[in-house]
């Protein structure tokens, strides 16, 4: 798709079944937006409108709270 140009009916569906998946599946917005040519907003504005349940920043951090209260996870 070029850049910038706008996406609707079966393609937009499309695009926002396979960007829902590739997020589902640990890829950052930004990974997403740059595989797809496209702006992190609109990547956003995709997942948000589909429903997705965005990640909080910096990843996954479970690891480093049992590493802080003294236990390791392996």
């Amino acid at each position: 798709m070029d850049k910038g140009k706008q996406i609707t009916g079966a393609a937009r569906e499309e695009l926002t079944r396979e960007m829902k998946k590739q997020y589902e599946n640990g890829l950052s917005i930004r990974a997403i937006a740059e595989a797809h040519g496209r702006s992190y907003g609109f990547v956003h504005q995709v997942l948000t409108q589909a429903g997705v349940p965005l990640r909080s920043r910096g990843g996954d951090r479970s690891h480093r709270r049992l590493e802080k209260a003294g236990r390791s996870q392996r």
